[in-house]
């Protein structure tokens, strides 16, 4: 008999991979919104279907409606992308989270950006307004205003620190947020597009995508390790 045979380890169990929880968290959150908007999306849902600009484009219910119909595409899309990099040598959890994260930086944004250029009543015509004084303008917003401007650049704040390891910051990710906003407010008083450049729409969609980057904490992509090491051994000056 062999004594010196150690026993066999207990098997551990299987580990589920954390790329399926992202996308998992995504269908929940899509059927909670889906719940909650199902009264307004059925009452667009006519015009959309005939293709019909006004009642569909050029409403918030339309193009919500509207980007959750393209959301199968948009899936597809990623698929397609994670495929790619899969035959390229990517690692297959590394390569999904990685285009899950740059299309829905795409597809999550650029509805909410189409509604924040939306020219108003008198375009080209009406005199470029700004308010700079801060929550002056929120009391008017109303609350379909708020979380309007709260999900204008959610998607951003939750995907991009997913993607960019660099972007792996709340201030950074505020900064951002605020930064794109700038932007936005700064066109629509350009273009001269009769809206209200506002410095609470800047602060409202900064805040929208920092609370979206905190629930995206978890996918947040670390430093490498090689980066890290470096800067251990050669601390800057």
């Amino acid at each position: 008999m062999n004594h010196d045979a150690s026993p066999s380890a207990p098997a551990r169990p299987a580990r589920r991979p954390r790329g399926v929880l992202l996308p998992c968290l995504a269908v929940l959150g899509l059927a909670c919104v889906l719940f909650v908007l199902r009264g307004p999306l059925m009452m667009s849902a006519p015009r959309c279907m005939a293709g019909r600009w006004h009642g569909c484009y050029d409403t918030f219910n339309g193009v919500v409606l509207m980007t959750l119909v393209t959301l199968p595409l948009a899936v597809l899309a990623a698929w397609g992308l994670a495929r790619v990099r899969r035959a390229v040598g990517g690692a297959g959890g590394s390569a999904w989270r990685t285009s899950l994260a740059e299309v829905g930086m795409v597809h999550g944004t650029v509805p909410f950006l189409w509604l924040t250029m939306m020219p108003g009543a008198a375009p080209g015509t009406a005199p470029a307004r700004v308010s700079l004084v801060p929550l002056r303008d929120l009391a008017t917003m109303g609350s379909l205003g708020i979380i309007g401007n709260l999900l204008v650049f959610a998607s951003l704040g939750f995907f991009a620190p997913v993607r960019f390891a660099a972007m792996a910051s709340l201030p950074r990710i505020l900064a951002l947020g605020a930064g794109c906003s700038v932007l936005v407010e700064s066109a629509q008083y350009v273009l001269r597009l009769d809206r209200v450049s506002s410095v609470d729409d800047v602060l409202v969609n900064a805040a929208g995508a920092a609370l979206a980057g905190l629930a995206s904490r978890r996918w947040w992509r670390a430093p490498s390790r090689t980066s890290a090491h470096t800067s251990a051994i050669c601390p800057a000056a």
